[in-house]
């Protein structure tokens, strides 16, 4: 009877243990530095099982009862929970590679510097996103990653799927600020790109037979670098201020 009431025990508990892999999965395929094509898929598997192991004692209490829920039913909470976690953290780490994208474009360094990645992107997107993982991993992402995991059955037991509405507005939420991030990480190369091209036509306009094209291109290429180099820090530093408010709290509905 010991030996059986052990067994059950031990079965149970492996069975919340697989509803938390469920949605600890679905994180760790989107969360940022963890979850990058780049890392084998083995590595990811074995991150994952980590992690479970970690995070599963510290919800105990916090997961809704196995035996009120349905067992399929259970499986596609958790995994859409762990997927909408995963997301968000993903959309504010993609604002890193916008801004990137968009700082590019307006001071024209898109198409030169380039560098060979998983996804394309500009030189400046691949220099921010590769210091602002670094700068995550270095700053305790793991640690973290593993508060927000635990904070997730807070909001989200497991009992019942998430509320339609409440997600939707939710995830527009989300994107909105990872829009208007991007483009605050961006403003300083828009301005100087704005008074760049107000400079350039009044000097046309003041000197037609001038080939400004050849004079005014080195100049914002040259001033985009410059720029880049004295912003970095600061929009590094406003970035993971919000990746961490996020990971802090990341059903906020703001």
């Amino acid at each position: 009877m010991e030996l059986e009431a052990a067994f059950q025990l031990w079965w149970a508990q492996l069975v919340e243990a697989f509803f938390v892999f469920l949605r600890l999965g679905a994180v760790m395929a989107l969360l940022p530095a963890f979850g990058e094509r780049s890392v084998p898929a083995r590595v990811r598997l074995a991150l994952t099982l980590a992690f479970t192991l970690v995070v599963t004692p510290l919800s105990d209490g916090m997961r809704a009862p196995l035996i009120a829920t349905d067992p399929l039913a259970r499986a596609g909470v958790e995994i859409a929970v762990g997927l909408a976690l995963g997301i968000a953290l993903r959309l504010i780490f993609l604002s890193l590679q916008i801004a990137g994208t968009i700082a590019a474009n307006v001071v024209s360094l898109s198409q030169i510097l380039g560098g060979v990645s998983v996804d394309p992107q500009p030189a400046m997107g691949h220099i921010l996103a590769v210091a602002g993982l670094a700068l995550a991993v270095i700053n305790g992402l793991h640690l973290k990653a593993i508060h927000a995991m635990v904070e997730s059955y807070a909001v989200f037991p497991g009992a019942t799927a998430p509320n339609a509405a409440d997600m939707a507005t939710w995830g527009t939420a989300r994107v909105a600020q990872a829009f208007a991030l991007s483009f605050s990480l961006a403003a300083p190369f828009v301005i100087a790109s704005v008074i760049y091209n107000l400079a350039l036509g009044a000097i046309n306009r003041a000197m037609p037979q001038l080939m400004v094209a050849f004079v005014g291109a080195p100049a914002i290429t040259m001033g985009g670098l410059v720029l880049l180099f004295v912003c970095a820090p600061l929009m590094l530093s406003v970035w993971l201020g919000a990746f961490d408010a996020l990971l802090a709290n990341p059903f906020d509905q703001r």
